[in-house]
């Protein structure tokens, strides 16, 4: 369950495409840093990371229809090629239960398990 102040974030950010560039102090040569890609409802569906010699990595994000939470994530190379898929399963109160990791071929080579702990103070 979102917050009123995370919506309101979301609300900010519909259809919203941020670039975030870096200048050299000494030269004043400006290159692309980064570019987060929004939704319609918001969320980032898209994350690239960029060096001065171009892509470093990409990573695209798909949310369930019905829940609203991610769903999967595909982290691509500076080639633009897969390398890791990302799945979750969701606990009933909105935490991460599991994250399977899955090799571009599809074969799953880790499962990732969430526990959360609560401390009494």
């Amino acid at each position: 369950m979102l917050t009123s102040e995370q919506l309101a974030k979301r609300e900010k950010r519909k259809n919203l495409t941020v670039k975030e560039w870096n200048t050299d102090h000494n030269t004043k040569t400006k290159w692309l840093d980064r570019v987060k890609v929004y939704d319609s409802e918001g969320r980032c569906i898209e994350e690239i990371e960029y060096a001065t010699y171009g892509q470093k990595w990409r990573i695209t994000t798909e949310y369930d229809d019905k829940t609203g939470r991610v769903k999967e994530e595909v982290e691509y190379n500076d080639q633009n090629k897969p390398v890791r898929i990302r799945k979750y399963e969701w606990n009933k109160n909105g935490t991460k239960a599991k994250q399977y990791n899955y090799l571009p071929n599809g074969k799953l080579y880790s499962v990732k398990v969430f526990e959360y702990i609560f401390s009494k103070d």
